[in-house]
């Protein structure tokens, strides 16, 4: 393995850890934080200038531009495999200096912006589609003889070991790398039963914490990532029980989502395998969903949706994932031309960093929060999270049918005795509404209205 430099004095960023409460993270230095922000890749529009440095002055403007809007994280893969060019090893075991440079670039500039990176090191979609041109195909001299090798050939092993090591040395120095996703959609592909890919997995697991440790003397969060809602069988507790991980994440490709027909089903749907995969995780394990976005309708039938109604539908699932208990906005798949998100998107998300400010989700231990609909509620579809001092709600009028706004009423259950702060925020417009104090009695039911045009949320707090 060729030398490596450790990481340039700059602005380094904290570490992000599993906060306290276990559902949610934290900085290195107790500040609350949400993964809040898209799917990217080195070759889409937004980054592509920094190859080569053809364009680095638009790679610029791109992450400060990402930063206003909010954006804590982008997921990225080490390489993009859909062209020759772009691929971290070529040779298998010799680093590509020209992505060496691009990602030396990269980090720098996340630095500067505050947005850290959920990194996995393998593109598997264009892997698989152009594993004949891979560098890790024993044809072009590596170690596999086919794909199913990843997980059954010892030499493949060491070799994504090696991958994961130069990482660690070059770029691990600080919080900017904020996670690893071990493995993009694990999937049987890939070899070995389920066991044997969980077995690996752990081995991974335990040399790259062992390289954090030895070399920067801490770790940091990890998971893997399936295709789809609701892994199966032995992969449930592959991806969502896995003792050697600290994280869970699905990719929420499903029904309504996959090719949305309005902006309200696939908002249910969200919620559901939300809520699914937290009941379903480990004791103490933040869930994400970390890729999502309308792809069959994208890749298979080759329509993009219109912006407005597809500004209007990821807003809606990013408010789902996190009333329904995701730890931030889930990570869109763009699905468009260019591959990027809209300006309401961004919006979106910029709407979300400054209502998250609201709750302290370090120790918020959330469960699902059942709601009673009053007077005035009619049509109205509740999603919610709450512990006994704090909940997230979400107001969504079903918009495929008539109602006309005004105030809601409310009743949330199982909250402690005691007065609480309820903040409201327009989730259309970005817009705050009016406080308000709620008692929660006895019982622990609080009673609270709402204004409600078509859509709002509500963080509910203890009141000082």
């Amino acid at each position: 393995m060729p030398s490596v430099q450790p990481l340039p004095p700059g602005l380094p960023l904290p570490a992000i850890r599993v906060a306290p409460g276990g559902r949610y993270f934290e900085t290195a230095d107790g500040d609350p934080f949400l993964f809040l922000g898209p799917n990217d890749a080195i070759s889409w529009p937004g980054l592509a200038g920094l190859y080569r440095r053809r364009d680095p002055a638009a790679a610029e403007a791109y992450m400060a531009g990402l930063a206003r809007s909010g954006v804590t994280v982008l997921r990225l893969m080490l390489e993009y495999a859909h062209r020759d060019g772009w691929y971290f090893e070529k040779p298998c075991g010799t680093f590509n200096p020209v992505l060496v440079r691009l990602w030396d670039d990269l980090f720098a500039l996340c630095a500067r912006h505050g947005i850290r990176i959920l990194l996995t090191p393998w593109d598997t979609f264009w892997m698989a589609r152009r594993w004949r041109k891979h560098p890790y195909n024993a044809a072009n001299g590596g170690p596999a003889a086919a794909p199913a090798d990843f997980f059954t050939s010892e030499k493949v092993i060491q070799a994504t070991l090696r991958r994961f090591e130069f990482v660690v040395e070059r770029w691990g120095g600080d919080g900017t790398l904020a996670a690893w996703d071990l493995f993009n959609e694990i999937h049987p592909h890939w070899g070995g039963t389920v066991a044997c890919q969980s077995e690996v997995i752990g081995r991974l697991s335990a040399g790259v914490r062992e390289m954090e440790r030895n070399r920067w003397g801490f770790t940091r969060p990890q998971t893997v990532s399936v295709f789809g809602p609701d892994p199966a069988g032995e992969y449930a507790d592959l991806v969502l029980r896995h003792p050697s991980l600290d994280f869970a994440t699905t990719h929420i490709y499903q029904g309504a989502i996959d090719h949305p027909h309005d902006t309200v089903a696939p908002a249910l749907t969200m919620a559901h395998w939300v809520r699914r995969a937290v009941e379903s995780a480990a004791p103490g394990r933040p869930f994400l969903d970390t890729e999502h976005g309308p792809i069959h309708l994208f890749n298979d039938h080759r329509r993009m949706l219109e912006e407005p109604f597809d500004d209007e539908y990821e807003r809606r699932l990013m408010w789902a994932h996190l009333a329904s208990g995701g730890a931030g906005s889930g990570m869109r798949w763009p699905a468009r031309h260019p591959h990027l998100l809209t300006p309401g998107m961004l919006r979106a998300l910029a709407g979300m960093a400054e209502f998250a400010r609201r709750i302290d989700w370090r120790g918020f231990t959330p469960r699902e929060a059942f709601l009673e609909a009053g007077p005035g509620s009619e049509g109205v579809l509740t999603f919610g999270c709450r512990d006994k001092s704090q909940a997230v709600l979400w107001l969504l009028r079903d918009t495929r049918t008539e109602h006309a706004p005004g105030e809601i009423t409310l009743r949330l259950s199982g909250m402690r005795p005691g007065r609480y702060r309820v903040t409201a925020w327009n989730t259309e417009t970005n817009e705050p509404l009016e406080d308000q104090k709620a008692d929660a009695a006895e019982d622990g039911a609080l009673r609270l209205t709402a204004p409600l045009a078509r859509e709002a949320a509500l963080a509910v707090t203890p009141s000082e």
